[in-house]
């Protein structure tokens, strides 16, 4: 069983802006700590065996300036890699192209704070209808599996995953994410009641629960 609340708590969310040569762009940002050493979270997030175990199977040239694959999701091409601190990646999806950085820091005793950056170039309609949490929620899950790994040394199966996203506990934590991601989007100004309703459609959109 999964503490939803203590795995909640333990991610800080961020909302903000970035202009690219391509205009403004919306940047979320995700971090956890875990109880590993840089190199160790650094093999989990490069290591195409790894990543299967907590995040999706991974196939392609995970290297730099090599294309990437996850099943049944994005792909991408690795853009910078700077081992065992950073890798920068494009993510492809949809036919949207938005770009991904993680960044990995020594905490004390011998932990590790990861980070994740994700730009993308986002309309204002589809903003405004979902908000960060659009993305934001999954990156959550994918927080999840890592914090599951390293705290069991158990992997994560596509059927397992599927099974616990469609569990009560599972949209508890959807439900959970997505509010926390309003706030998020309150702190970096958005209209409160805005912020909410974008929420309450992200949280029916992952949970197949219809928005108020």
């Amino acid at each position: 069983m999964i503490d939803v609340n203590h795995q909640i708590s333990a991610v800080r969310r961020r909302v903000g802006t970035r202009v690219l040569e391509a205009g403004e762009a919306r940047v979320v940002t995700v971090s956890q700590t875990y109880d590993a050493p840089v190199e160790d979270v650094w093999d989990a997030c490069t290591s195409a065996d790894r990543i299967a175990r907590w995040f999706l199977p991974v196939t392609g040239d995970l290297r730099l300036h090599g294309r990437y694959q996850l099943q049944g999701n994005a792909g991408g091409v690795v853009e910078r890699c700077d081992p065992p601190r950073s890798f920068a990646a494009t993510w492809e999806y949809g036919g949207d192209v938005s770009w991904i950085e993680v960044r990995l820091t020594d905490e004390p005793d011998g932990r590790t704070r990861f980070e994740l950056e994700h730009v993308a170039h986002v309309d204002d309609d589809r903003w405004t209808e979902f908000g960060p949490g659009a993305v934001g929620v999954g990156w959550d899950m994918g927080l999840l599996g890592l914090a599951g790994y390293f705290g069991t040394g158990k992997s994560v199966t596509p059927e397992t995953a599927a099974a616990w996203v469609g569990s009560d506990q599972g949209r508890e934590f959807m439900t959970l994410s997505s509010l926390r991601w309003a706030e998020a989007s309150v702190a970096a100004g958005t209209d409160p009641q805005q912020a909410r309703a974008a929420a309450d459609r992200t949280t029916a959109a992952y949970t197949g629960t219809p928005a108020p």
